[in-house]
């Protein structure tokens, strides 16, 4: 069973550290295998010239496997990072970002996920991730 976002939400409020918090990343949506957050936009998140820092759309595409995972299993359980994987395609000034988490595959000790990171409302690709985790539980 697929979790609400609500469920979601919550499950971001409890389990991830205060520093990622303060991004102000807010689930949008979530199914069986994906997960939508938004990353709104901030002064605080920009780096010199004005473009949203690359920190932060790293921390965003991992956030957003963690949710899709939590999503795809029906809650949350332990599990930690193996390796990341990203391509900055064009920078992100002044608007928020939306990121799709797709798991493509999702076993019992591993999960492997697609990430694409758009500007919204323009819905042009800012970057492209990737990512692999271990499930600890």
């Amino acid at each position: 069973m697929t979790m609400t976002t609500a469920e979601a939400g919550t499950l971001l409020s409890v389990h991830f550290a205060p520093w990622v918090l303060d991004l102000g990343l807010a689930v949008e949506a979530v199914g069986e295998d994906r997960a939508v957050l938004r990353l709104p936009w901030s002064d605080r998140l920009a780096r010199e010239g004005g473009a949203l820092s690359g920190q932060a759309l790293m921390a965003a595409a991992d956030t957003a496997t963690v949710i899709a995972v939590s999503a795809a299993r029906g809650g949350f359980v332990p599990m930690t990072t193996v390796q990341q994987s990203t391509s900055f395609q064009r920078a992100v000034t002044g608007s928020d970002v939306l990121i799709e988490a797709v798991l493509t595959k999702l076993g019992r000790r591993m999960a492997f996920a697609d990430i694409a990171l758009t500007a919204d409302p323009s819905g042009e690709l800012a970057a492209r991730a990737s990512t692999v985790y271990a499930l600890l539980g």
